[in-house]
């Protein structure tokens, strides 16, 4: 009997889509079918690497309309959110826009006697293993920097967005990118382990849970294959006392409980000034009672089921638990929660960073709120962590952020807004959330190695 892996949709509990497994054998023949490609990929000129690439990243765009309702019955978010094209196009571009930069040589210097410059070279294989919460705009921060910079690429996807790989092979092939050079696999955690242990590939880049980056970082060991992390978080909101309340409020709510709290830089724990604490409760409480919890393919609903049952029991444990310490939780169950993937978002107040709810990821619709008298505190309380994703500061004196963005252990210190990634910016993190970093110019420097020439012109 030939293994699957099946994406079961959150919506209704059924199997929406299944594929088989690909065998180890199989995988490594793919592995080497794209290894053996990229020679002839990298000598293409890179503009030439670049326009097919976008041309890819055109043809996912025509296939929207087929793709927000495909990802609504594989992962819960709603429809009227409009899918991931956004901002899958607005990394892919600005990665095609930096490109020469990102890939130029450093000149040394140059004189009768030497040239002597560094080039930028592709790596060759690289396997990418995307997650289910952003599916495309995770997947593209590598795999068109990584193809850009002349190498093959192969894509792993989550089971849970099991299609999306699928979509992008085929979207990138129509563009005319080589099927040997970007290869969408279907792999089991053994196999993904195994080819990894093989050093079927030069550079691994993975995005999910910290248990995921220890299996990479395992599989990866003494084979000096390069391995790039972004795992968890437990990003935080600092709402000083001369903040614009409403809107910290608007942003931080929403980065809280946007996709169902399961982004990779949602919001998940906020701190407010003891003379703002009140009306930001308040306010906050207000604004989750108006979500409209239900079938992410209607367009009424603001907030869909969680991708899986088992990610809404634990958000659902973390709050009894928290509840349970005196925790105050501010919403009442929305008659739409089922007790399964369909779950109330929730405020809570009284926390205390004894509670796993202020410690652990939660990846859910829920965000807990604490009072704090000064920055000192906020700034203990936010390196109060294992993770450094990103932090969000909410002022109005920049030179204040600066110097407290200074202090906080994370990869990027927002002002006045969260989570969003710009591809201008290095994508990164600290402590257990990875290592590494994507997009902007130094997303190619981890794509890429460097090569240096020494040339002495002259023998006498």
């Amino acid at each position: 009997m030939t293994n699957t892996l099946k994406c079961v949709s959150p919506i209704d509990g059924e199997v929406f889509a299944e594929r088989p497994v690909q065998t180890l054998d199989a995988a490594r023949d793919a592995a080497a079918r794209g290894r053996a490609a990229q020679a002839a990929w990298a000598a293409r000129p890179l503009a030439e690497r670049t326009r097919l690439v976008m041309a890819g990243v055109a043809r996912v765009g025509e296939m929207n309309d087929e793709i927000v309702p495909e990802l609504a019955r594989m992962m819960g978010r709603p429809v009227r959110y409009g899918g991931e094209f956004g901002g899958f196009n607005e990394r892919a571009s600005h990665m095609a826009e930096i490109a020469e930069q990102g890939l130029a040589p450093i000149e040394v210097g140059e004189d009768a006697t030497f040239k002597r410059y560094i080039k930028r070279v592709p790596l060759g294989l690289v396997l990418v293993v995307a997650p289910w919460n952003y599916p495309y705009m995770t997947a593209i921060n590598t795999v068109a920097p990584a193809l850009i910079a002349g190498n093959a690429v192969m894509l792993k996807h989550a089971t849970q967005t099991l299609l999306v790989g699928e979509r992008m092979a085929r979207a990138f092939h129509e563009a005319g990118v080589p099927e040997e050079v970007f290869q969408n696999i279907f792999v089991d955690h053994d196999t993904t382990s195994a080819l990894i242990a093989g050093k079927a590939f030069d550079f691994v880049n993975f995005t999910g849970s910290v248990g995921g980056g220890k299996a990479m970082e395992q599989a990866a060991a003494g084979t000096f294959t390069g391995v790039g992390l972004e795992l968890g978080g437990k990003d935080p909101g600092y709402v000083m006392e001369d903040a614009d309340l409403d809107a910290a409020l608007d942003t931080l709510i929403d980065g809280a409980m946007f996709n169902s709290g399961q982004c990779c830089c949602g919001i998940e724990r906020i701190y407010v000034h003891e003379s703002l604490f009140d009306a930001f409760v308040e306010k906050a409480v207000a604004i989750v009672k108006g979500y409209k919890l239900g079938n992410p393919l209607e367009a009424e609903t603001t907030i869909g089921p969680m991708a899986h049952v088992r990610f809404a029991k634990e958000v659902r444990a973390q709050i009894a638990e928290a509840v349970e310490m005196g925790a105050t939780a501010h919403i009442d169950t929305f008659p739409e929660d089922d007790g399964a993937a369909y779950l109330t978002p929730q405020i809570l107040t009284g926390v205390t960073h004894d509670m796993r709810v202020m410690r652990d990821e939660s990846f859910g619709p829920v965000v807990g709120i604490m009072s704090v008298k000064d920055d000192e505190e906020a700034i203990a309380l936010m390196n109060d962590s294992h993770f450094g994703l990103t932090a969000s500061l909410w002022t109005a004196d920049v030179d204040r952020a600066m110097a407290i963005g200074d202090r906080i252990e994370t990869g990027t210190v927002f002002m006045n807004r969260a989570d969003y990634l710009d591809p201008g910016l290095c994508w990164t993190g600290c402590k257990q959330t990875g290592r590494g970093g994507g997009l902007s110019v130094i997303g190619y420097h981890n794509l890429t190695r460097p090569k240096s020439y020494h040339l002495k012109k002259v023998t006498q």
